[in-house]
């Protein structure tokens, strides 16, 4: 087949990873695959280190430019399938179907819980869709309800991940390789800085427990305002942004626990799985599609969102109970060994693309 993935948004995140994880993995299938994306978007830099062929399209806006520019792209080269996943590019790629000659089959990847409009404009646009892949159970039957779609044209398939590349290591050695304290009790979250990732709810967590040291891994739009709130919370010393890194599995590795505090929008989050795949404790939250990922009591601990001091409590009693520690990794280690690997991910979305294009 002949896939196109197409993403407006200018950002880097579990999103936009999963996109070239999936493109590169179907590609691998002996797939042509290509990603159009703005030039100055993220995703396109990062795809030629993916070895995903790459197409600069003005799509970062819903406009004429960008509309003529994505009924070229698909009248010229003739796809099969054209996989979308942000709004932006979701609806320009539904208009210029609807403008061009021969119609490719549309898959519409919705990987956030934030809410569908209910309206018409939005039924019609799910419903140029082929099929609509969510990234979790949850985050399905709410694109159901909210889209009014029918059941058999949504599937769940979670973000799978390199189980090679996340695998439990040495923490001595990695806090060595990231240049971290080997003997501090590390408290780590690896996520974009938006403000519903609860960045702001773990540093006052982390501000009243004296002896923690809270590792911040990821850039974005609220680096500034986390940056002031850890110095009016008197964290010097004990907080370290450490921004984007090109490897984040050696950072994972050395942390004592992850955290995940979100408060909105998340579908299955990528580092969440990543975490769990290195065998280390989780705390998260019940939103999205995270408790498909996270047991509460065997493979993490999930505590409400919006709740600093609920989060103080159990990153306190989990510091202070390292048997738990260990037997809440070895469980989380297992259940991503078994069901979040890169490849059935993939086989699940080639065979949505292969229904999708026999239908079309």
């Amino acid at each position: 087949m002949k896939i196109l993935h197409t993403e407006s948004s200018l950002g880097w995140g579990g999103q936009e990873i999963r996109v070239l994880t999936e493109a590169r993995g179907v590609a691998g299938c002996g797939h042509e695959v290509a990603i159009a994306a703005p030039p100055e978007a993220r995703i396109y830099e990062a795809a030629a280190d993916y070895g995903v062929d790459r197409i600069a399209l003005p799509i970062g806006r819903k406009n004429l430019r960008g509309l003529a520019a994505m009924r070229h792209a698909l009248a010229r080269a003739r796809y099969d399938v054209v996989n979308t996943h942000s709004s932006t590019d979701s609806w320009l790629v539904a208009v210029a179907c609807r403008l061009s000659g021969p119609r490719p089959a549309i898959v519409r990847t919705r990987h956030i819980s934030a809410p569908v409009p209910r309206n018409a404009a939005t039924r019609w646009l799910y419903r140029q869709a082929a099929h609509t892949v969510t990234t979790g159970g949850k985050l399905r039957l709410q694109v159901i309800a909210e889209a009014g779609l029918d059941p058999s044209r949504v599937t769940s398939i979670p973000t799978g991940i390199d189980l090679e590349r996340f695998r439990p290591g040495d923490r001595r050695d990695a806090r060595a390789r990231v240049n971290l304290p080997a003997d501090a009790a590390i408290v780590g979250i690896v996520a974009t800085l938006r403000s519903w990732k609860g960045h702001a709810f773990l540093l006052e967590a982390c501000a009243a427990i004296s002896d923690v040291l809270l590792v911040i891994v990821g850039d974005g739009p609220q680096r500034a305002a986390l940056e002031k709130k850890a110095h009016e919370l008197g964290m010097a010393g004990r907080v370290r942004f450490a921004g984007n890194q090109a490897d984040v599995a050696p950072w994972m590795q050395a942390f004592d626990l992850f955290c995940l505090p979100s408060y909105a929008n998340e579908g299955v989050p990528q580092a969440l799985a990543q975490a769990l795949a290195c065998g280390v404790p989780v705390i998260t939250t019940p939103v999205g599609s995270i408790e498909e990922l996270v047991a509460h009591g065997r493979t993490g601990v999930i505590v409400p969102p919006s709740d600093a001091q609920a989060l103080r409590r159990a990153i306190e009693a989990l510091l202070a109970d390292p048997p738990r520690q260990r037997a809440l990794g070895t469980a989380a280690l297992a259940h991503a060994r078994t069901h979040l690997g890169e490849a059935a991910m993939v086989e699940a979305m080639l065979r949505v693309f292969t229904a999708a294009a026999a239908r079309r």
